[in-house]
């Protein structure tokens, strides 16, 4: 299973990837979707650290498997 640590770090590092795809973009229509991109991955993100805010270290791994995004963020990053 994939933690809610490792959930935030993969999103940290696609952000990192969409802005450099953002700042290399060219195409008005890849510039659109690299700000759509962004804007999605930066709200993922807060709800993701807002989380782990709320959790202390001991029950990090209970909170993610009752999560309702469990499926979704198993699916999106594998």
């Amino acid at each position: 299973p994939v933690s809610l640590k490792d959930c935030i770090e993969k999103t940290r590092q696609a952000l990192d990837a969409a802005y450099a795809g953002f700042d290399n973009a060219t195409d008005f229509s890849m510039i659109d979707s690299y700000i759509y991109e962004i804007n999605a991955l930066q709200k993922r993100y807060q709800h993701l650290t807002e989380l782990a805010a709320l959790q202390p270290a001991d029950q990090e791994k209970n909170l993610y498997q009752h999560s309702p995004i469990r499926a979704l963020v198993s699916h999106v990053f594998g």
